[in-house]
């Protein structure tokens, strides 16, 4: 399903970067609101990612639920997302903090290409979906539910934390020759109300 591929990284061209995710809302939270939690441990990126298992491309079939155990996540329903107006990729409104979305623009999670969930690490309630995407690690896996009955699980290959403004577009959303996943969140310290870094786990279907 490459060719589904390249119309999405001509979309995120548009706005690589996600930068409503994980941000937190300037000026003061809405009453009962709990304050935005500290800045999320730097993610270790690895440099030298060992070679995945390979795993043979899966039919289509919309992803229903999303674990990561490192994280504590356990996440379903999933979201639908995908283009704002502005041409920038959607992401989990404020109220859906603890869910996670499926950018459906791209592959599902499986098929050949990038398949791309993204989360919140926290909003202006409080921690979120992905508050402990920092104690990921690469070679842990995630394990992605399928509408058809079917389990895609991968295996972490490389973490990343980039600047917004030097969001790898490219490596995030283009064409690759295997089943790939990334899950994408925000990080750093909040910066007049957003958190001005991505936190990108990059993973390998393996089974």
């Amino acid at each position: 399903m490459a060719h589904r591929v390249r119309p999405l990284l001509a979309a995120v061209l548009l706005a690589a970067a996600l930068t409503g995710c994980g941000a937190a809302t300037g000026g003061a939270p809405a009453p009962g609101a709990t304050a935005p939690s500290a800045a999320p441990p730097s993610v270790t990126p690895t440099t030298a990612p060992a070679a995945p298992v390979a795993a043979a491309p899966m039919a289509a079939s919309e992803p229903v639920r999303v674990r990561i155990p490192a994280a504590g996540v356990d996440a379903s329903p999933l979201l639908r997302l995908g283009l704002a107006a502005d041409g920038t990729v959607e992401v989990p409104s404020v109220p859906d903090g603890d869910k996670i979305g499926w950018y459906t623009k791209g592959v599902t999670p499986g098929e050949t290409g990038p398949a791309v969930l993204i989360g919140h690490f926290d909003t202006a309630r409080g921690p979120a979906v992905l508050k402990d995407v920092a104690r990921v690690r690469a070679g842990e896996e995630i394990t992605v539910s399928r509408a058809d009955g079917s389990t895609a699980v991968f295996r972490v290959r490389e973490l990343e934390q980039v600047d917004k403004k030097k969001f790898p577009t490219a490596k995030v959303y283009g064409d690759t020759a295997r089943p790939e996943l990334r899950i994408i969140t925000c990080g750093g310290e909040i910066t007049d109300g957003h958190r001005p870094d991505n936190i990108i786990l990059y993973a390998d279907l393996v089974g």
